[in-house]
């Protein structure tokens, strides 16, 4: 099948105009979507969440090797035309959700889908995600989706590159988004596809990523404790929620500032004195110059402990 073509005849039908404002890029390469599923390593029992399912050609696919696909489209014509396709190939085992995933995810035990006929949440315990995902919600999805306690068993995704490699960055080169997702989960690159593969032609190129989720947060494991730390202990033994909470705010202060070296975010962040901040990295055995990029989450999690 030539996707190209098949794509460019199903837009032209349907005036559909992809809009790069929410990342309409389709890909168009049969053996690029069948990586896509086989990297997903689906069998006959599990659910699949996609997002962003366009034009359907991945979810078909996914189908094929699922017990069932929520193929979850802001788009409204696409998502019509997506509801004739699995029609017309007699697809049963798929279901279409016109909503926001955002807004889908925001909500307590994905409570929205009880609106349809998966109305029984317990078929959601084991789900894996899979998805071509639209550029412009990666990081606020990646960031709700693991914050959640009921995540998935796996995400397969297409993303852009540069966002992909910032994912899996190690010391050096971390950002706030590399500590949020490896913080909650494992995340390796599979492969990169070039913008070629796309029509429209983004200006970018992709990535497919393998993220996969720890059994327990950064905040179970308590790192640098010591035997008489009943300070950093008692830390530890409070509200998950909370300690997450904290952390997280230690984090963005630490990264508020690229330039800046991180006793001084980190006194701006909390209001105290660069001193006093850098006593906290010594304590944490940290160099004085040290920037936020050069620590790994376990550095982070050290030094949340040694926060008063």
């Amino acid at each position: 099948m030539d996707l190209l073509k098949k794509t460019q005849e199903i837009c032209e039908y349907y005036n559909i105009k992809p809009a790069r404002s929410r990342g309409q890029n389709f890909l168009i390469r049969e053996n690029i979507y069948d990586k896509i599923v086989e990297i997903a390593d689906l069998n006959k029992d599990d659910v699949v969440l996609e997002v962003g399912p366009g034009l359907g050609f991945l979810t078909e696919r996914l189908a094929k090797k699922a017990k069932k696909v929520i193929a979850v489209e802001l788009d409204d014509k696409l998502v019509n035309i997506l509801e004739e396709r699995m029609k017309e190939q007699e697809i049963e085992n798929v279901e279409v959700v016109n909503e926001d995933i955002l807004k889908i995810i925001f909500n307590f035990q994905f409570s929205i889908f009880k609106q349809f006929s998966i109305s029984n949440f317990q078929l959601f315990k084991k789900y894996k995600v899979v998805a071509n995902l639209p550029y412009n919600i990666t990081a606020k999805f990646l960031r709700l989706i693991l914050s959640r306690p009921d995540k998935p068993e796996s995400m397969t995704l297409m993303l852009q590159k540069e966002v992909a490699e910032r994912i899996v960055a190690g010391p050096g080169k971390m950002s706030k988004l590399a500590v949020s997702v490896q913080f909650y989960a494992s995340a390796k690159i599979i492969d990169y596809v070039g913008k070629e593969n796309f029509w429209p032609e983004p200006k970018v190129d992709s990535a497919i990523i393998k993220i996969t989720p720890l059994p327990h947060p950064g905040p179970l494991l308590p790192f640098g404790l010591t035997q008489d730390g009943r300070k950093e202990r008692e830390k530890w033994e409070r509200d998950e929620n909370a300690i997450i909470k904290e952390f997280f705010q230690l984090v963005k202060y630490g990264f508020s500032a690229k330039r800046k070296m991180l006793k001084n975010n980190l006194a701006a962040g909390y209001q105290i004195k660069p001193v006093k901040a850098g006593e906290l990295l010594e304590m944490a055995d940290f160099r004085q110059n040290i920037r936020a990029q050069e620590l790994s989450v376990a550095d982070w999690l050290k030094l949340f402990g040694k926060l008063p």
